[in-house]
């Protein structure tokens, strides 16, 4: 196992020590373990149809893994945790092949790897709840991303607070980011950017607790500063506002409006709207990124009709055709946010400059057949401007369609096993070729 534990979590062991013995024994008597067992399978059937690639192959991996946790009771509101996270591939092919072994559910050089993922230090008092260390975050634009083998993980200072009615707010301060398994997908440039993940490559950076900015643009700088306020005092209504202060790099601001309510006989409308500006702060001297200013905006519309969930989204990027920006205008989330209503499964070029995306999906929960089973399936096409930074000088439309179904069996308690699917068309075009696929996951996750 690799990593160290974070000055948070050693200075709140000397900070609990001066409570005294009995305190301490208190603490720990009341720990409790808990974690999740996972085993993941993805194959993806790639049709490559430019003339110098590989043209069709499989790639395929098998790993198991996942965390096991440690909180300690709390004594006058204090607590610690700490987690390891982990992955061991299985049955896997040529692992040095990146066109045999999926990179995303293994670490560097597709290798097994355990890391301390979590170590912080949390004290509640009242509605305040502070949290400093290693930890997991989930918020808009900056976020865990759990969609392979291992998260996203933070090194982050986060003070929440609900003394207002109706109102969370939230104040932190984030030093580091450890890259999930899921940003080996990406080796750097717009395509990662604009995905969730470093302008840099950063395929050996899984588990790794490394800078913000050296992460997300090989430079280091001062974190990322966020602050939000999220209310939801009006029935039916919640809105939410974020500010990330990416210092030396951009600000971001997110905003974002929910709303729903019932008409009655299990009918049940909802809408909702979400708008991210980013803009320059401070000076970065990475030629590909430059300028940064961009607005991204997206509404959806849906019903809830008993047991069936539909929905429609449409979606939005600037661009910028000036010589000195870098992302022509498109928005990047290098830390793993990805919180737009027309992402597919996979295709995420909706924050590439100037696309137009819409998608459309459903789902059907079972329960009244007495199972616990949903099952999903949605469609997403991608209008990609010539300004879009991923092929250069060149327009075209990414598609991508899908299903996930999702089923907790009555036998075993906290088990779930999951298959998802998605079949993308035109990925990556080119006046000379394409990339599409079609890409299967079986995924078990066992919570205890």
């Amino acid at each position: 196992m690799r990593g160290t534990v974070s000055l948070s979590l050693l200075a709140s062991a000397l900070v609990v020590n001066a409570f005294g013995a009995d305190d301490v024994i208190g603490m720990f008597n009341e720990g409790k373990v808990s974690g999740q067992f996972r085993e993941f399978s993805i194959s993806r059937e790639v049709d490559d149809t430019r003339p110098a690639a590989n043209n069709d192959y499989t790639r395929k991996a098998n790993t198991i893994g996942g965390y096991l946790k440690y909180e300690t009771g709390a004594w006058n509101g204090l607590s610690l945790g700490a987690a390891v996270y982990g992955t061991i591939g299985v049955h896997l092919g040529n692992r040095s092949n990146v066109n045999d072994v999926d990179p995303t559910l293994l670490s560097k050089d597709n290798q097994n790897d355990f890391y301390l993922g979590e170590a912080y230090l949390q004290y509640k008092n009242g509605n305040t709840t502070f949290k400093a260390g290693r930890q997991k975050l989930d918020t808009p634009m900056v976020g865990s991303d759990d969609a392979r083998m291992l998260p996203n993980l933070f090194e982050a200072y986060v003070l929440t607070n609900t003394d207002v009615k109706d109102t969370t707010l939230v104040a932190a301060h984030v030093t580091k980011f450890a890259q999930g398994t899921f940003g080996r997908a990406y080796t750097s440039g717009i395509l990662s950017a604009t995905s969730g993940y470093s302008l840099v490559d950063a395929r050996g950076q899984t588990g790794d607790f490394t800078n913000m900015g050296e992460y997300a643009i090989g430079e280091k700088t001062d974190g990322v500063s966020v602050a939000a306020a999220i209310y939801s005092g009006i029935p039916g209504l919640k809105l939410q506002l974020w500010d990330y202060y990416a210092h030396d790099i951009l600000n971001a601001v997110y905003a974002e409006a929910n709303y729903g309510f019932s008409m009655g006989n299990g009918v049940a409308p909802y809408v909702a709207a979400q708008w991210i500006n980013e803009r320059d702060v401070g000076s970065n001297n990475v030629a590909a990124l430059n300028k940064v200013e961009s607005d991204f905006v997206a509404g959806k519309i849906g019903v809830k009709v008993a047991n069936f969930d539909v929905y429609a989204a449409v979606s939005h990027n600037s661009k910028d055709s000036a010589s000195d920006n870098g992302t022509h205008g498109g928005t990047i989330s290098p830390w793993g946010g990805m919180p737009a209503y027309t992402q597919g499964m996979v295709t995420r070029h909706q924050f590439m400059a100037g696309t137009d995306a819409w998608k459309a999906a459903a789902s059907y929960d079972w329960k009244n057949f007495g199972v616990k089973l949903n099952t999903s399936v949605y469609y997403a096409e991608f209008d990609m401007d010539k300004l879009n930074g991923y092929a250069a000088n060149h327009a075209w439309t990414a598609k991508e369609k899908g299903f996930d179904v999702i089923f907790n069996p009555e036998t075993i308690k906290n088990l779930q096993l999951r298959l998802r699917a998605n079949y993308t068309d035109d990925f990556y075009d080119v006046t000379t070729g394409s990339v599409s696929w079609d890409e299967y996951r079986f995924i078990l996750n066992y919570n205890f």
